[in-house]
Formats: structure tokens, C-alpha cells, sequence
């Protein structure tokens, strides 16, 4: 069933579709010799359990400079056929779609809970993979609030993995597909999980590791310390496993982004306010940073750094590529599953010493390859042309 391979790393990052309209980044910017995995944010899901792609232009529908608009027949574009460029021209790289995210999620609990529209929702999530050419699905459920949510959460990883395994069997596909999580890291939510039930029929596990200190804090705080305080990633990662997860599937999420605490004396202190951000308040792209007129800061107990401004006493928390070559020898001495992060858009490119999934790769790749499986390029139903033919 699964195709996460022990010996071997996954590095993915999510995708998001909304990266190409301000934020200028587009599909082919990946930095595909990096990665082993994309996760494309986000589909949506209605009330009755129907999942449906959330910004139709972006998806599916834009022109790119080289996509004629005189092609026979019917033909995706997109982000997403993009992305079955990249499929077909890096056979290592895998695509799957993520549903849910945390603005998405809200009907999750209804349709979990029902045999009817988990139904629908396995149909329809399935005719997405099958049409757009893809490798697996990503739950992003944020979050299963209830035990009865927990429970119902077990009955949908199950319906759809048992679709994949009949969708891989029907067409004599001998690579399974991946079915794979976004799951939290704060103790209140992951000890509600039922993890060991879920292992089964789950290919991995990607621990969301950030944003565990923000603007809901008491205090100035690590978003993603290793480390220490009262949340933090080696905590998370030491539940999962004790669930049962084998350690190969739990893959820990970094963030390409900071949290601004203004008005602080530093880390552990009181603040007031959380800045504009570069997007939303509060969140500064990673390539911003340090801002203008900040001191960056490692702190070696906690594997976290920040940067300060002690004239504005502002304070921001967000990973270096040192704190990320720390964890990449975590990862590798915990036999970990691998890296994944949020989001692509805001690495540094400029300047490779400051690049974070650059830096992970290089970390892991100390230890051990990066894992080459090979993706899928036979979709022989699929409603597009393009995609039925291979993009050739």
C-alpha cells in the first residue's frame, strides 16, 4: 500500500494556487531537483460531501505564454497542467491535491459523518485525481474537534483508500497512490486522533510544526522551536510515534515565513500587537527577512531562531537554514519520514545560502537519497486530452 520508502526522504512543499496573482510565483519556479512531493492548496468541499477545485482560472483554465488557444479537443491548463509538465519531465516527482486547509474545513465534520456524503466525497475526489493526472490526496482537515469526529475521520481514510487501491487495481497500476494528512501539533488536538487506526490506511503524516506561538499568545514566543517550552515539534513528533506511526511516515513541517511580536523585551515576554505582515498581519515572508534594522538570533537549546529589533522591539519567529539543518539531522537520526513546507512562494532564491528547502536537502541528503519513486503518467479516463495523452 504505501509509497513512502524507509532509507529514503520525502521533500515536499505545498503549492498554493493563490501564488500566482500578487506573489508572482508560479509552478515552474519549483525547484524541482529539491523536491520529492508538491502539495497543491486547496480544493473545497461542499456540505454534501462534494469536493470541487477552488479557483477555477488558476487551476485549470489559465493560458501560459506557450499554451495555444487553437488545440483540438478538450485540454486542461493551469497550474495543473503545468504540474503534469513537471510529472512527465522528473518521473521522481509526485502531485497531490490538498482539501480542506483552514478556511476550507468547515464541512468536514458533516460529511465525515455521514455514509452518503463520504460517498460523495471519495467520488468526487477521485474523479479529480483520475482527470488532473494526479498521485495522491491530502486531507488538511483543520480541525476534528469532537471524538465522534475522530472516529468518522477513520471511516473516510478508509473509504478512500479503498477506492485508490480498486482505482490502482482496475487500470493494472502497480504504484500505489498516496494518501497522506496535514495533522496538528498542539496536544489538545493531536491526543483526539485516532492515530493507530489511521496508520493503516495512510501513507504519511505531515506535521503541521509551526505556528505553535502567534498573535492568540500570552507572551513572544518560538513558532516552530525543536525543543523545550510547552509545545514544540520533538513533543509532537514523540506522540505520533508512540501512537503507532512508524517514524518513516511522520514527516515534519517547517514554515517558509515569520510571526511578528512587537512591543516585546524578547522571548517569553509580554508583547502588544502583531505587524502588518507582507500578505496578513502578522506573517512576513521568509525571503523578507531579517527586516531592516534587525539582529538575527539562534537559540541553541530550543533549535529556534528569530530576529530582533530592539529599537522597535519587535520581535520575529521564523527558521533559518540553520535551524532547518538542525532538524534535518533530527529528522535523520530519528529515521523520520522527511521535510515538508508551507509554502513555496516565500523562499529566498536569490541567494541560495539563505534557500530553507535547499538547505533540508542538503541536510538529508548527508544521510541518505531522497526518495525517486516513480509518480504516475497513465490516465487513460481522464476527461482531458492532454492528460490522457501524456502531455506529449
Amino acid at each position: 500500500m504505501t509509497n513512502t520508502h524507509p532509507g529514503t526522504f520525502i521533500v515536499c512543499t505545498y503549492f498554493v494556487a493563490w501564488a500566482i496573482y500578487a506573489r508572482n510565483h508560479n509552478v515552474f519556479d519549483l525547484p524541482v531537483g529539491d523536491l520529492t512531493h508538491i502539495l497543491y492548496a486547496f480544493a473545497n468541499l461542499d456540505a454534501d460531501g462534494r469536493v470541487f477545485l477552488g479557483d477555477a482560472w488558476a487551476d485549470t483554465d489559465k493560458h501560459y505564454e506557450d499554451d495555444s488557444w487553437n488545440d483540438s479537443g478538450n485540454n486542461l491548463y493551469g497550474n495543473f497542467k503545468r504540474l503534469g509538465l513537471l510529472k512527465r519531465d522528473n518521473r521522481h516527482l509526485k502531485v497531490s491535491l490538498s482539501i480542506g486547509g483552514w478556511t476550507w474545513s468547515t464541512n468536514f465534520a458533516g460529511v465525515a459523518a455521514s455514509p452518503q456524503k463520504r460517498a460523495n466525497f471519495v467520488r468526487t475526489s477521485m474523479e479529480l485525481l483520475n482527470n488532473l493526472g494526479l498521485d495522491g490526496l491530502d486531507i488538511d482537515w483543520e480541525y476534528p474537534k469532537t471524538p465522534e469526529d475522530a472516529v468518522n475521520y477513520v471511516s473516510l481514510l478508509r473509504e478512500l483508500r479503498q477506492a485508490m487501491d480498486q482505482y490502482a487495481a482496475e487500470k493494472g497500476d502497480p504504484v500505489p497512490y498516496l494518501l497522506t494528512g496535514a495533522m496538528p501539533c498542539g496536544e489538545s488536538q493531536y491526543s483526539l486522533l485516532r492515530l493507530n487506526e489511521m496508520n493503516q490506511y495512510m501513507d504519511a503524516f505531515y506535521l503541521m510544526a509551526y505556528d505553535l506561538a502567534g498573535s492568540w499568545s500570552d507572551a513572544a514566543g518560538h513558532q516552530s522551536n525543536l525543543y523545550g517550552g510547552q509545545v514544540s515539534v520533538h513533543k509532537a513528533v514523540q506522540h505520533y510515534i508512540s501512537q503507532g506511526i512508524p517514524s518513516h511516515k511522520v514527516v515534519v513541517g517547517m514554515p517558509i515565513y515569520g510571526r511578528m511580536f512587537q512591543n516585546t523585551d524578547g522571548v517569553g515576554q509580554k508583547f502588544d500587537g502583531i505587524g502588518a505582515g507582507t500578505w496578513e498581519q502578522g506573517v512576513y515572508d521568509y525571503k523578507q527577512l531579517p527586516l531592516p534594522g534587525a539582529v538575527e538570533y539562534y537559540d541553541s537549546e530550543s533549535v529556534a531562531s528569530y530576529s530582533y529589533d530592539s529599537t522597535k522591539r519587535e520581535l520575529i519567529t521564523y527558521d533559518t537554514p540553520l535551524v532547518i539543518d538542525r532538524k534535518a539531522e533530527y529528522i535523520a537520526r530519528h529515521q523520520l519520514g522527511g521535510a515538508m513546507f508551507w509554502e513555496s512562494s516565500s523562499d529566498q532564491t536569490e541567494n541560495p545560502d539563505r534557500n530553507l528547502i535547499g538547505a533540508v536537502t542538503k541536510g538529508l541528503r548527508r544521510h541518505a537519497p531522497l526518495d525517486s519513486s516513480l509518480n504516475h503518467l497513465s490516465y487513460p479516463t481522464s476527461v482531458y486530452d492532454n492528460v490522457r495523452n501524456g502531455f506529449q
